[in-house]
């Protein structure tokens, strides 16, 4: 399977990844899942800049992304696919779209959310979000950068409703 990382991470493109997984992996293309980014063409034009002049960008709609994913899944490409939240990888497993494992990288503490990992912040909807995406089968694990220690980030989840008495 070409799908070599598939990274939760509320900035998207940046130095952990560009400077981190990229090379780390080998990735040769890089697929941005968000509606948000995909109808942004000022901040699209800053992504296509910021990542690797060998590697392919795209930015693509939740929807649009359903059957890139599919075929990036089959061939030889390594890929990383980015999403900025859960929403978007949940959004893609409901559609059909086959994962193993996700990776959350990073999102950013804002009011009303709740600390889970290093830089690892969730809204309630984000916890359901996961809860959905774990009950697809889907490992989440939480790490910055690949040289760092992952944790079992659904545990953690669940450990943190136990707590709360839900």
């Amino acid at each position: 399977m070409a799908l070599s990382l598939v990274r939760i991470d509320d900035r998207l493109i940046h130095g952990q990844v560009v400077e981190g997984w990229v090379p780390a992996l080998g990735i040769e293309r890089i697929l941005v899942v968000s509606d948000d980014a995909a109808g942004d063409p000022t901040q699209a034009a800053l992504w296509n800049m910021s990542a690797p002049e060998s590697v392919e960008l795209r930015i693509e709609s939740i929807k649009n992304s359903v059957d890139i994913v599919r075929h990036y899944a089959s061939d030889e490409a390594k890929t990383l696919i980015l999403a900025a939240g859960p929403k978007e990888i949940l959004a893609l497993l409901v559609a059909g779209v086959t994962l193993d494992e996700v990776n959350v990288g990073g999102l950013h503490y804002a009011a009303g959310t709740v600390q889970l990992g290093k830089a690892i912040y969730l809204t309630e909807d984000d916890l359901q979000a996961f809860r959905g995406i774990a009950a697809r089968g889907v490992r989440v694990e939480g790490r910055a950068v690949p040289d760092e220690t992952p944790i079992d980030l659904l545990s953690v989840i669940e450990d943190r409703g136990a707590a709360a008495g839900g």
